[in-house]
């Protein structure tokens, strides 16, 4: 009987150990990124809708053009790739989403910028592939000053007519796209 506690106090000392280390590394693990991590979350008629995404900071570097390269795919956002998730069918432009997960990315260029949807997901945000490509749709662009020093996307209802918004500032540079619930 003697040996069955010690050998339940050792289990329970050694449960105790190996979780606590699990929870010292997984902290470690967030507070070592550079890029803090988000979510938003909107609910537009009657869709849930989110978007994942690390949020970089300008850090005192050039964005547009230079850190984020014009005519070449970048995913807005950092380590993880960004991920729309929705609990409905959309439409994104000439794009039918069904309800599930996408990753997004962008086609910036001085003038005109392109929103890629992708089909791959729980990918790096270095790991863009364009066989898993849905199609893409031109975002509006326009100039914001003073510069916005992180990234940061948004989710809100369209104030112009059904449907909601998606929409991405960064330096001084701000995108968005419209779409609608499929009913």
């Amino acid at each position: 009987m003697k040996g069955g506690f010690a050998l339940r106090t050792k289990t329970v000392v050694v449960t105790i150990v190996v979780v606590g280390i699990a929870c010292i590394a997984s902290a470690a693990g967030q507070a070592g990124r550079v890029s803090p991590h988000e979510r938003v979350d909107a609910h537009i008629q009657g869709a849930d809708v989110s978007i994942t995404y690390g949020r970089p900071y300008m850090r005192g570097r050039v964005i547009m053009g230079a850190l984020v390269p014009y005519g070449r795919v970048w995913c807005p956002g950092a380590d993880e790739a960004t991920t729309l998730t929705t609990s409905k069918p959309l439409r994104i432009g000439n794009l039918a989403l069904n309800a599930g997960s996408y990753t997004l990315w962008m086609v910036p260029s001085a003038d005109q910028w392109m929103l890629v949807v992708n089909s791959a997901t729980g990918i790096l945000h270095t790991e863009y592939s364009s066989r898993y490509d849905l199609g893409d749709v031109a975002l509006r662009k326009r100039a914001v000053d003073p510069p916005v020093e992180q990234l940061t996307f948004t989710i809100e209802n369209n104030p112009t007519g059904s449907g909601g918004v998606i929409a991405m500032v960064w330096e001084t540079t701000a995108v968005s796209v419209p779409f609608s619930v499929v009913q």
